[in-house]
């Protein structure tokens, strides 16, 4: 049986990963709770800004060209159980390991509008 509260709920507060959904321009629209925890940043604070905030400054130009090309190609080079080893940055300012998955969010003609990372903070396993 589903309740009120599970039908209200977003679906990326359902998931114990960080979900970070940004648009084509890498404005964040959605962030869980499991983003706020890894991050330090609440919702309310990271909703509407770049998600330059997680991205460690040396490594936004890659970033970036890569978060073009998927919009601009309206593919992922990634499937969506590809795992990436990535670093992020957080509000502190410390580094945190992570593994991300990305997926892409689509309209209804077909082209991506927003990407979804999903993340969490890698474990010895996972870095091995």
């Amino acid at each position: 049986m589903v309740t009120a509260t599970q039908q209200t709920a977003s679906p990326v507060d359902l998931d114990t990963r960080a979900a970070i959904v940004a648009n084509r321009d890498g404005v964040i629209l959605e962030w869980n709770r499991a983003a706020e925890v890894i991050f330090g940043y609440s919702a309310a604070e990271a909703i509407g800004q770049s998600i330059e905030i997680v991205v460690p400054e040396e490594e936004r130009a890659d970033h970036w060209r890569g978060y073009r090309r998927v919009f601009a190609d309206n593919r992922m080079n990634y499937s969506p159980d590809h795992i990436l080893d990535i670093e992020g940055i957080r509000r502190d300012g410390s580094r945190v390991p992570l593994d991300a998955m990305l997926q892409p969010v689509y309209d209804g003609s077909g082209h991506i509008v927003a990407v979804t990372a999903l993340v969490c903070v890698q474990t010895a396993a996972s870095a091995a």
